[in-house]
């Protein structure tokens, strides 16, 4: 699963990865991104052109009666994102990107859990596959959820899985709602290792609480 994140990189950097229009948003660098917080996503807006907006980590379907999401819907399981209720809709009309520059897993040691950061090997950007709704009741909701698959080689003495990083070059296609679902769904794939690392960090990520450069720093 993916129960943390970080996004560091200043807006511009955002900009010229994912090509999003509009006024950029005002954002701090974020070290410890924790569910039910807001953080930036990308998606189409009605005209078809990327925008860069703010939503709530753990997605409600829209047809839920309780904007509270649970903790399971901060992720979407690959396997069976296109066809559980609470992510078939937005799979197939409500998809989008997830700017991150790390993330954070917890590998078991006897009794203890050891936190691990993971970034790619140039510390740059990166996106994960994420999926959007919309909640409309008394007022409204916008919130996503992370897509996870099978863990990769780099990840698997660590956890068995991880969130789905995408290729640059899967971009376009992710968020074409016109992409074929079987063609959407095979890019719901473990990313390569040899691209990324991983290091181990210090407890102080397992309170969203701290949320400081100190969270990334190498134990």
């Amino acid at each position: 699963m993916c129960g943390r994140y970080s996004l560091t990189k200043p807006i511009e950097a955002m900009r010229q990865l994912f090509l999003f229009r509009g006024p950029l948003l005002n954002l701090a660098a974020r070290y410890n991104i924790a569910p039910s917080q807001d953080a930036p996503v990308v998606r189409l807006d009605s005209g078809g052109d990327r925008q860069l907006a703010m939503l709530r980590w753990g997605l409600i379907p829209s047809w839920s009666k309780d904007p509270k999401a649970s903790y399971s819907t901060i992720n979407a399981r690959a396997e069976t994102v296109a066809t559980k209720p609470a992510y078939r809709s937005a799979f197939k009309s409500r998809r989008c990107l997830v700017p991150a520059d790390g993330f954070y897993e917890w590998q078991k040691v006897g009794s203890q859990k050891q936190p691990y950061r993971i970034t790619m090997k140039d510390d740059g950007l990166f996106a994960f596959a994420g999926l959007w709704e919309r909640w409309e009741r008394d007022g409204v909701i916008e919130s996503f959820t992370i897509i996870v698959t099978e863990a990769n080689e780099l990840m698997k003495p660590i956890h068995d899985r991880m969130p789905v990083i995408l290729d640059p070059t899967d971009y376009v296609a992710w968020l074409d709602m016109k992409t074929p679902a079987a063609d959407a769904q095979a890019l719901l794939r473990p990313f390569p290792p040899e691209v990324m690392r991983a290091y181990p960090i210090s407890t102080r990520v397992n309170s969203p609480r701290n949320d400081d450069a100190s969270v990334i720093e190498a134990a």
